[in-house]
């Protein structure tokens, strides 16, 4: 997958709560936390994304399916409408 940002756009502060213990062991574990929490958030991003495409597509062979049934035998609904 391609990456969905921009990897050298500039950087810029944000304020998150963490918890303080959980910082301080990462902080112990990696020279760059900002870096670290930035892949995590990529991965994340990215996962969400083909979640997201999946159902997407996962809704367009539903649709195809339905109109195919439709185009076959005739809409559901007319068997009912009174109109």
């Amino acid at each position: 997958m391609s990456m969905t940002f921009d990897p050298v756009a500039p950087k810029r502060p944000v304020n998150l709560s963490l918890n303080a213990a959980l910082v301080e062991q990462a902080r112990a574990l990696t020279g760059n936390l900002s870096a670290e929490v930035e892949s995590l958030l990529t991965a994340f991003v990215q996962q969400r994304l083909r979640e997201r495409d999946a159902q997407a597509e996962r809704l367009r062979c539903s649709a195809t399916a339905w109109n195919a049934y439709t185009d076959r035998h005739g809409s559901f609904a007319d068997e009912f409408s009174t109109l």
